[in-house]
């Protein structure tokens, strides 16, 4: 059986150059799952922004919403249409106080990784905390309990079990981009590597 398959004429609009729809929902993941419960779950924001501490339930106190985005992978791989309840990044972004010499955010997450985001591209009104797929809670491999999702860049963006933003005045490069991954990833100008 065929794991991939070409877009068909329709499709062919929504999906970047050199990739290929998946048929089912690939996971791809550098080390092991970390494995953290709900209630010892913590997500911090630290950096040029008041240092903040957020528990579990301070998520799901802010308004849930139902996304339908598109999914771009690095490995050339999309998914159309993945359907993911969570958090609007704006919804939150109004919880914090962040000081006016912030550009850029270094994504931390459970298990070490970290990813590096334009500020400008994180606050883009389509970008979410995903807390659900699918109508299940997010599984353990797709980045749960919360994953950050940032559908206009390629998905090494989009963290897995991300557990804390770090508010920056000067671009650092986070875990794949210090090996050899784009800064930005942009999928539909296929940033996929650095030059």
């Amino acid at each position: 059986m065929k794991f991939f398959q070409k877009p068909s004429q329709e499709e062919s609009g929504r999906v970047p150059p050199g990739q290929h729809l998946a048929k089912g929902f690939p996971v791809l993941t550098y080390g092991e799952d970390p494995k953290v419960s709900i209630e010892a779950w913590e997500f911090r924001v630290w950096g040029l922004a008041k240092p903040t501490v957020f528990k579990w339930s301070d998520f799901l106190a802010l308004p849930q919403h139902e996304f339908t985005a598109d999914f771009h992978c690095v490995t050339r791989w999309s998914k159309l249409d993945v359907k993911w309840t969570g958090v609007k990044v704006t919804d939150f972004m109004s919880l914090l106080e962040i000081d006016s010499k912030a550009a850029h955010i270094m994504e931390h997450c459970y298990g070490g990784y970290t990813t590096n985001i334009d500020l400008q591209d994180f606050v883009k009104a389509e970008n979410f905390f995903a807390i659900s797929l699918f109508g299940e809670p997010l599984p353990i491999e797709h980045g749960g309990p919360m994953r950050l999702v940032v559908p206009h860049l390629y998905a090494w963006k989009s963290a897995k079990w991300i557990n804390g933003l770090e508010f920056l005045e000067h671009e650092e490069l986070g875990f794949w981009e210090r090996n050899g991954y784009h800064r930005r990833g942009e999928p539909w100008a296929e940033e996929r590597y650095s030059n």
